[in-house]
């Protein structure tokens, strides 16, 4: 049986900062849309100030994107900013006109596609608890009648309401329903998270932060020896993965925690702060950046907006430059020198270059987290003698 592509149609609003960020912003909105199993077919970019309340583009833009969807048969339509709960409504009623029958179209906005690839990629039950959560509660002020993505809840005959009760009522007190239960099994696995975390209160604690497809799985494999999943796509890993690792004679751990991402939604920030407690409990962060992407500094500035948000804007960073033979392909005159100089104007104490996939430049990462442990570590230790402490590239033991 030949299989029926899942297409969409791209929809932004031009950035004020020119072309070039748009198509960014485009691009990294067809990976999300890639890695949730959605081939992009188009793109439509419209100029304006401000979205249209009512609808989000003007009349005009939104006909030709009906028109494309329509004649095309495609199947979903993905704005790369958020809609209200009216613009929603008003633009599932456009493109699932009643003369449209045989085409069921899904209109997704940043958001939402975001949490469905969370909600693909959570494997624990901690971290699939946080993003139903998340989902429970960025829909229940925008279900319509139309909605799948939630399955429905109904038991027998005595969940229906009075005669004449509309079925997105029930669907509602249901989400409400779901939300609070949803929030008791939250309080309970963080409970128990917050014991474990508690036991390791005398380990240093050393977690990877950054921008989603920069390497930190590659990173965490490199550093620990373990096996954590590491793919081209984005938020490959949505559970923490937490490894005790020893450089010489020191012992730490070592997380690899969820990628960030720009608009990174509300809710999901807000239920995922338990699991961030690996960030935010942290002695030392790696920020790990994707020195070949074109807008690093960007993916950077949104790291650290997050950081602040978590409360980890203050722990002490080493800025992990990665891909840096991608970029020297890309700019083989560029001086190196002058780039450390300007982050570390810009409050990064230690900054470093290298490549995970191509292993280079390791060693020196490795020696550098051994010294900056060391510090810490001498503070929970400090009847320790300094020089007892001898660096090794290779983990001793990861568990």
């Amino acid at each position: 049986m030949e299989v029926e592509e899942n297409t969409a149609v791209l929809v932004a609003i031009g950035s004020p900062k020119g072309q070039q960020e748009t198509d960014e912003h485009l691009d990294e909105l067809a990976f999300l849309a890639e890695t949730s199993g959605i081939k992009t077919v188009n793109r439509v970019i419209q100029n304006l100030a401000h979205p249209d309340p009512r609808t989000f583009l003007g009349k005009g833009k939104l006909d030709e994107v009906k028109n494309f969807v329509l004649s095309n048969k495609v199947k979903n339509v993905i704005f790369d900013e958020d809609l209200s709960p009216s613009q929603l409504r008003n633009l599932e009623r456009t493109f699932n006109a009643k003369e449209q029958e045989d085409l069921k179209v899904r209109v997704y906005d940043r958001s939402l596609l975001i949490l469905d690839i969370f909600l693909w990629r959570a494997q624990t039950a901690q971290a699939r608890t946080q993003v139903e959560l998340a989902m429970n509660q960025y829909l229940l002020p925008r279900l319509t009648r139309m909605w799948t993505h939630l399955e429905r809840q109904r038991g027998g005959t005595g969940t229906r309401g009075g005669a004449g009760e509309k079925e997105i009522e029930t669907d509602r007190r249901n989400i409400k329903f779901r939300i609070s239960l949803l929030k008791e099994q939250l309080e309970k696995i963080e409970k128990q998270r917050a014991t474990q975390r508690k036991g390791r209160s005398n380990v240093v604690r050393v977690a990877l932060v950054g921008y989603t497809n920069v390497g930190k799985s590659t990173l965490m494999n490199l550093l620990s020896g373990s096996g954590v999943l590491a793919e081209n796509k984005l938020f490959a890993t949505v559970d923490s993965t937490v490894r005790k690792v020893v450089f010489g004679n020191i012992p730490f751990l070592l997380s690899d925690t969820v990628g960030f991402i720009r608009k990174l939604p509300h809710h999901l920030i807000e239920s995922f702060k338990s699991t961030l407690d690996e960030v935010r409990e942290a002695d030392l962060l790696l920020h790990v950046v994707d020195l070949a992407h074109p807008f690093h500094d960007n993916q950077i500035e949104v790291v650290s907006k997050t950081l602040g948000e978590i409360g980890a804007a203050n722990i002490p960073t080493i800025l992990v430059l990665n891909k840096i033979d991608l970029y020297r392909e890309k700019f083989p005159e560029a001086n190196l020198e002058e780039m450390r100089g300007y982050y570390r104007q810009h409050g990064y104490a230690d900054v470093i270059f290298v490549s995970a996939l191509g292993n280079e430049n390791i060693t020196a990462l490795k020696q550098l987290i051994f010294e900056r442990v060391k510090e810490r570590h001498l503070q929970i230790f400090p009847n320790f003698l300094k020089d007892s402490y001898e660096f090794s590239p290779w983990p001793t033991e990861t568990t």
